[in-house]
């Protein structure tokens, strides 16, 4: 494991290229921030959601396609990272901003989450999701053609289609056929990408879905909200069973929310949640119909001496996802990532510090409200290294067995060496209201010009080379190793 481990978290990371790169002092509109990224199953399409409601779809590119007339010889050996460079292939609007009328709820357009589903033929399937509905999208290929030679005088160079049935028998004398029938001909013929939504999922949350999971066997999956998790069919809409229900009989009694929610990606029968208590709790459908007795439950307990009013904030877990092999569960919360054994439930068997700098600020956090900011997590097809996001449009990447720590920044030079310059003014920076503390700075970085408006939360890895897609605001950068 070590051996693999410096070959992706050790390594130099290059840029790869970049989606909708800001030039600098431009405006970022708020519908362009992306909210959800996510490589399909073997790596060759990656998706992105905005809180637009917009999914955006890029394909690998093939390094390798030749064409008619080329040199027949050996290509020569590619750079690396070129045989993973990718391109725009279509984007639709998945979500419309709704405002249900009963509750007197404005519902946002923003995305989620992305899910993409398998497919055998052509055509590509992915489920998204807002605040209260889950959509299946189909993206295939339509042919557009091109028609001329008819035979009505006007119609030649039209569009794709066909005069009109009874056209001829409701047209004027003048445009009456003066010389032979004549057959009408394609003259060009353009494939095009097309989006349809297939099925609708909705009617099946009172509160905001945090979740979908495909599940293994591709017939079913899952959607989770605060309090209840459903687990439904692909093909059926008007159903779904409701799996975990930890909605207590009086809400003063509430203790803990669903933060999360994900399937093994080998056993169909088991799935996995987390909570905003810092606890992950593993589930089998086999036991019961309804889950609210877990199987397994992770939990690190935090001494007495510890503990404070922040506590049960920074330990709430924003996004857990399997390893490939099904093993292990990464996790993380506001301060650390922690990477489980299914084996073991009592500790993790590695806990990685994301943001220990930001420990003595927690209170000027709380205020600015970014110590509620969600981070996502990601973990390397071969399980060797992990990696989540930070400030400053900042990401971690930690080999997963050997201690290796590196930080990157989403931009066309990632592994530039951030000077440790003098606090400077920043608009952006979060102040200490009482002046610096008795003993000084405690990080040079955290009193120096953090930009917490600058958060990189979401990014994913690539299943089998390690490629990164990171997503900072509205563009997409891309890193390889």
């Amino acid at each position: 494991m070590s051996s693999m481990a410096s070959s992706s978290a050790c390594s130099e990371w290059q840029f790869l290229q970049c989606f909708g790169e800001r030039t600098p002092g431009e405006d970022i509109q708020e519908a362009d921030i992306i909210s959800a990224v996510e490589f399909d199953y073997d790596g060759l399409h990656l998706a992105t959601g905005d809180r637009g409601g917009r999914v955006v779809l890029f394909e690998r590119v093939n390094p390798h396609v030749r064409t008619v007339g080329m040199d027949a010889r050996a290509p020569p050996p590619l750079p690396r990272g070129a045989s993973f460079e990718y391109r725009y292939m279509t984007e639709f609007q998945s979500h419309e901003p709704e405002f249900d009328y009963l509750k007197s709820l404005e519902i946002e357009e923003k995305i989620n989450k992305v899910r993409w589903c398998r497919s055998s033929n052509n055509t590509r399937m992915l489920l998204s999701t807002n605040d209260k509905t889950v959509k299946l999208w189909k993206v295939y290929e339509k042919k557009v053609s091109c028609l001329s030679n008819f035979n009505l005088e006007g119609r030649n160079n039209a569009a794709s289609g066909s005069p009109r049935p009874n056209a001829l028998a409701n047209s004027p004398v003048s445009l009456r056929l003066t010389q032979p029938l004549r057959l009408p001909r394609v003259t060009s013929t353009e494939v095009l990408l097309a989006a349809r939504c297939k099925r609708v999922f909705a009617n099946a949350h009172t509160y905001h879905i945090n979740s979908i999971s495909v599940n293994s066997d591709q017939q079913t999956f899952l959607s989770a909200d605060d309090l209840r998790i459903n687990l439904w069919n692909l093909e059926i809409t008007e159903q779904s069973f409701n799996i975990v229900d930890i909605k207590p009989a009086n809400m003063e009694d509430l203790t803990e929310v669903i933060t999360s929610a994900e399937f093994h990606p080998q056993h169909c029968n088991v799935f996995a949640y987390s909570s905003s208590k810092g606890c992950i709790r593993l589930a089998d459908m086999r036991n019961a119909a309804l889950c609210d007795r877990h199987t397994k439950a992770f939990e690190e307990q935090e001494s007495q001496a510890n503990k404070s009013f922040f506590s049960e904030i920074i330990a709430s877990i924003s996004d857990i996802t399997f390893s490939r092999d099904g093993r292990y569960i990464l996790s993380r919360d506001y301060m650390t990532l922690k990477l489980w054994d299914l084996a073991k439930e009592n500790a993790p068997v590695a806990t990685y510090n994301v943001h220990e700098h930001l420990r003595a600020r927690l209170c000027d956090l709380y205020e600015n409200d970014s110590i509620f900011d969600k981070f996502d997590c990601c973990m390397s097809g071969r399980g060797d290294a992990i990696a989540t996001g930070s400030y400053n449009n900042l990401f971690r990447v930690f080999g997963a067995w050997n201690g290796t720590d590196l930080t990157l920044e989403a931009s066309r030079d990632p592994m530039r060496k951030r000077l440790q310059a003098p606090a400077k003014t920043n608009r952006f920076a979060i102040r200490n209201k009482n002046g610096p503390s008795k003993g000084g700075r405690t990080n040079e970085q955290s009193e120096s010009g953090t930009d917490y408006a600058s958060k990189l939360l979401h990014l994913a890895w690539h299943p089998e080379a390690n490629v990164v897609a990171a997503a900072a605001s509205n563009s997409l950068y891309m890193y390889c190793a």
